[in-house]
């Protein structure tokens, strides 16, 4: 899969890792530019079997993603639709796509990353801020809006209910460790920590089957939607979609046939064995 000729940012793709690199101008500003790229990235990851994991990054020391352009906001309908006729806005559709790609997605968010930047890191799957260097806002209520990129439709999904409304009503900065407390990251690093950790999160992942990635990233956004007993079938629905595509039940019988479930030292040392498990392939 070729990931070329991109306006807004560079992709770069090793060992069934792609890396983005936002570099569009002075602060990455989120327009029409930024989504047409991303929408065609995300039709690219929708269709490519090799990448397994895809970090976002910035080249500006400042800056992640800016918010989403003005000039796609000052000519919004000042009249009320109804329910019935209110359509996706673009910055939701693109971001939505980006959620349910096949890999794993990694936000590196070592600047700004404030209204649509924001909104596009909370798309992804999972969020590491170096500290000093990162401050998030949603400032849409100070404007007279809301967040509109996803973002009042995930924020409590990722902190709670209080939370989402504080970080929402409030239209201010919070910085990394903030982000940790309330829940919008994974973990705050210190700004020298940040690389190393999510290359070697990110390798690690990327050994193990496409599938059964893909399969544990969609029963989990599935699951939220859903009571506990539809999520229960879902899960079952997922297993047998990682099971039918990947070496699983041969790792299994070879575990079993030898006792290697029985053996101490191999429970003490699970986090290396699952490594080595991918070894056996098909």
């Amino acid at each position: 899969m070729k990931y070329e000729n991109f306006q807004t940012f560079d992709v770069a793709v090793e060992n069934a890792i792609a890396t983005v690199t936002f570099n569009f101008g002075a602060v990455n500003v989120q327009g029409q530019e930024m989504l047409a790229d991303l929408n065609s990235l995300a039709m690219r990851l929708e269709r490519d079997r090799e990448t397994k994991v895809v970090i976002f990054q910035s080249a500006n020391p400042e800056i992640w993603v800016c918010h989403y352009d003005t000039e796609l906001l000052k000519d919004l309908s000042t009249e009320a639709v109804s329910r019935d006729e209110a359509q996706l806005l673009d910055l939701q559709s693109v971001c939505e796509r980006l959620s349910k790609v096949p890999q794993a997605t990694i936000a590196k968010l070592e600047g700004f990353a404030r209204g649509g930047g924001h909104e596009l890191a909370l798309a992804l799957d999972m969020r590491f801020a170096a500290r000093g260097r990162f401050k998030f806002m949603q400032m849409e209520v100070g404007m007279g809006i809301l967040p509109c990129g996803g973002g009042a439709s995930r924020m409590a999904r990722q902190t709670g209910l209080g939370r989402a409304l504080e970080i929402i009503l409030s239209a201010q900065d919070y910085d990394a460790d903030d982000a940790e407390r309330m829940g919008t990251i994974n973990k705050a690093l210190d700004p020298d920590e940040i690389g190393p950790y999510v290359d070697a999160l990110a390798r690690r992942i990327a050994q193990f089957p496409a599938e059964s990635i893909n399969a544990c990233k969609q029963m989990v956004y599935e699951s939220i939607d859903k009571p506990i007993s539809e999520a229960l079938r879902a899960e079952a629905y997922w297993l047998y979609q990682a099971t039918s595509k990947t070496p699983a039940v041969k790792r299994f019988r070879i575990a079993d046939e030898q006792g290697l479930e029985h053996d101490i030292e191999n429970q003490r040392n699970w986090n290396e064995l699952v490594m080595k498990a991918q070894e056996i392939t098909n």
